[in-house]
């Protein structure tokens, strides 16, 4: 995968995190807010304060999620993006680590 392909794959990601995040942030279940930044930056933060920031890394052609849980990088496969470590999707382990920060069961 060329920068040009991880780059639009990467953002349609973003956006498809963005858009569950919307929907997750309106249902009144949990309380956190987030922002789009530059660069393909989304930076969630939680009522208690703490912060859980999804990224594209174009270096490493992965999207990172940092969160108090610790950090976690994932690559496209198969058209799922997997965690490097652990095979885990990432919706599955963005869901996981807000839930834990937030403190309420949260399904993107």
């Amino acid at each position: 995968m060329d920068e040009r392909e991880f780059m639009a794959a990467a953002d349609a990601e973003l956006a498809r995190i963005e858009a569950a995040l919307e929907v997750a942030s309106t249902s009144g279940v949990a309380d956190f807010d987030f922002e789009t930044k530059p660069g393909g930056i989304i930076e969630i933060e939680c009522e208690n304060g703490t912060k859980i920031i999804v990224n594209r890394h174009g270096a490493a052609r992965e999207i990172w999620l940092a969160a108090k849980s610790g950090g976690y990088h994932f690559r496209p496969e198969g058209g799922k993006w997997v965690g490097t470590r652990d095979g885990e999707e990432l919706l599955a382990a963005l869901s996981r680590t807000l839930s834990e920060q937030s403190g309420v069961r949260i399904a993107l």
